[in-house]
């Protein structure tokens, strides 16, 4: 953490939890689940857009739908947070705006959370979802996993599960500054530490230890996504800010996925903090991307259908 004074809503909390976090090095995981709650309070409330708590193929999360929204097509977001924090309280906002954006409805899944539930209970959850959604009529071309951060993760490897077994794809994933390394070892953990004000090597190893209490090895592909084939995968669309201490992981995320024939697109933001557009209708960097990523849902799902 450097002593850079933030500039934006989001820095100033990650700034602040980091003095509480510094105050209390041993605060506990409930703590920290209500701590990271306060995620919603960089975003601001979307218009004409209204939620209500459910449950699809038996997992609790918030249905989000935009005033004329088409139904048809829904955005499956899964909230960042280290597979152990987050929900869908922290991100409906944010998944207002991009809904909202993208003219489909959303919903924010409340999967199972580490260590209580370690891999692969996430994408067990995300996979029911979809399931769900295919047995209700939508169809798999219309559903787009949205992923932030570790929940990015979850998205990835769902489809890469989903692909493996044969089973329906969605149309395409998206992911906001994706963290799929499992090892630990991206380079720009120590390079950009004077710019990002929320991760740190420490947190991130403590994230993993939760998530792989079951077993799982660090380096199996669907745990760590650089480690897999994506031939077959859906479109890819990743955005990272240059300034995250995850960086390194979209870089060699969309180099994986490229490698293997993957229709990638990497957007590349410079200066932001680790999931900006948590920020949408607050700063005007987090209200462009969650623009460029609701243009390339729409744009994959006209040129799919067409195909």
């Amino acid at each position: 953490m450097a002593e850079n004074r933030p500039t934006d809503p989001l820095g100033e909390i990650y700034a602040e939890w980091t003095v509480e976090f510094t105050a209390a090095p041993d605060m506990s995981l409930p703590v920290l689940r209500w701590v990271f709650e306060d995620w919603q309070r960089a975003t601001a409330e979307p218009e004409d857009v209204t939620y209500r708590s459910t449950s699809i193929g038996g997992v609790p999360g918030i249905l989000v739908t935009p005033l004329e929204a088409d139904r048809d097509r829904v955005l499956l977001v899964l909230h960042g947070g280290g597979f152990a924090l987050g929900s869908s309280a922290s991100h409906r906002k944010m998944a207002g705006h991009l809904a909202k954006a993208a003219g489909s409805s959303a919903f924010v899944a409340d999967f199972r959370l580490a260590p209580e539930h370690p891999y692969p209970a996430q994408l067990d959850d995300a996979d029911a979802v979809i399931d769900a959604l295919i047995a209700d009529g939508i169809a798999a071309e219309a559903i787009t996993p949205v992923g932030d951060s570790a929940g990015a993760s979850i998205a990835i490897a769902t489809v890469l599960r989903r692909l493996q077994r044969g089973a329906a794809l969605p149309g395409r994933v998206a992911t906001i500054s994706p963290w799929v390394d499992m090892e630990n070892s991206g380079e720009t953990i120590e390079t950009n530490d004077a710019t990002d004000f929320l991760i740190a090597r420490e947190g991130l190893q403590g994230n993993i230890d939760r998530y792989l209490s079951g077993g799982a090895s660090p380096t199996d592909p669907l745990v760590n996504p650089l480690y897999a084939d994506f031939t077959g995968f859906p479109p890819l669309f990743l955005t990272a800010s240059d300034a995250e201490s995850l960086y390194a992981d979209a870089v060699r995320l969309a180099e994986r996925a490229a490698r293997d024939g993957v229709d990638v697109t990497f957007e590349t933001v410079s200066g932001e903090q680790h999931v900006w557009p948590l920020q949408a209708g607050r700063h005007a960097p987090a209200d462009t991307s969650i623009r460029l990523i609701a243009e390339w849902v729409r744009a994959t799902s006209s040129t799919r259908v067409s195909a």
